[in-house]
């Protein structure tokens, strides 16, 4: 199974969820078709059948809850030392361009 088919039956899932219309088989395959996106005939069975069983609301809520724990303890630190270090470089830089000034410009 491609990474590109699954990934067209997951946002044709999710389109036709959030424009209130019944996540079918049909209504899936004729998403990814309207996208120009060639997937397996069975493919969009296959993710009607798991909707069914499994809300989309439910399946979004559970992603929702186990992404911000994953990234949220390391990111601000990460990003922190990371400005301070572009800021630093900023400076180096402006401070040789600055001597590198003869007295004259290039339309002197």
């Amino acid at each position: 199974m491609s990474n590109v088919q699954t990934l067209a039956c997951t946002y044709a899932a999710l389109l036709l969820h959030d424009a209130g219309v019944p996540v079918t088989a049909e209504g899936i395959a004729a998403a990814t078709a309207a996208a120009n996106v060639e997937v397996r005939p069975t493919l969009p069975i296959l993710f009607a059948r798991y909707i069914e069983k499994r809300s989309i609301d439910s399946l979004v809520s559970a992603a929702a809850a186990v992404a911000p724990t994953a990234t949220a303890a390391p990111a601000p630190a990460a990003g922190a030392a990371a400005a301070g270090a572009k800021e630093d470089k900023k400076k180096e830089e402006l401070e040789e361009e600055e001597g590198d000034d003869m007295g004259f410009g290039l339309f002197d």
